[in-house]
């Protein structure tokens, strides 16, 4: 698993439009929020979408871009997008490689049954591309407000 203060796994994924979102695009810029979620249109995984929406203005005065990570298709997270009228990005990892790089394809265990998933998870990036934050297992309520705190402290 990733730790604080490591550089952060590069990537190229494609969005919910099929373009390619690369983070060193974002280097010198922008710090990064990218949060991992089980699949779209679910219970968790829609409060935390909505409350980072709600959030989206706050976090682009304090020169941070939100990006949500799950293994569902560009199509099927453009339909999340739309239905919930969502102002955040959403980055289609369908082969699994994001996911893997950061540490988030675990074994989870429900109602004693044990298969492998996305744990929900969310890494701080700042803009030199070092991870400010790694944290695995989140609860979706709340988060967004808590991980807008956090940005909101790091170096301009």
């Amino acid at each position: 698993m990733l730790e604080k203060n490591q550089t952060a796994p590069l990537f190229t994924t494609p969005n919910q439009h099929g373009d390619s979102i690369r983070l060193t695009g974002y280097q010198g810029s922008k710090n990064v929020v990218l949060y991992f979620y089980p699949k779209d249109d679910t219970p968790g995984c829609t409060i935390e979408a909505n409350q980072f929406t709600e959030l989206a203005e706050e976090f682009d005065k304090v020169d941070t871009v939100v990006l949500g990570v799950s293994k569902d298709s560009c199509e099927s997270h453009q339909a999340f997008i739309d239905k919930f009228n969502l102002k955040v990005g959403l980055l289609a990892d369908t082969s699994g490689e994001l996911c893997d790089a950061y540490g988030v394809w675990q074994e989870k265990e429900k109602n004693g049954i044990k298969k492998m998933g996305i744990v929900r998870s969310t890494f701080v990036i700042d803009k030199q591309g070092r991870l400010a934050e790694v944290m695995y297992g989140v609860s979706p309520e709340g988060h967004a407000q808590a991980m807008l705190e956090l940005v909101s402290k790091l170096p301009a």
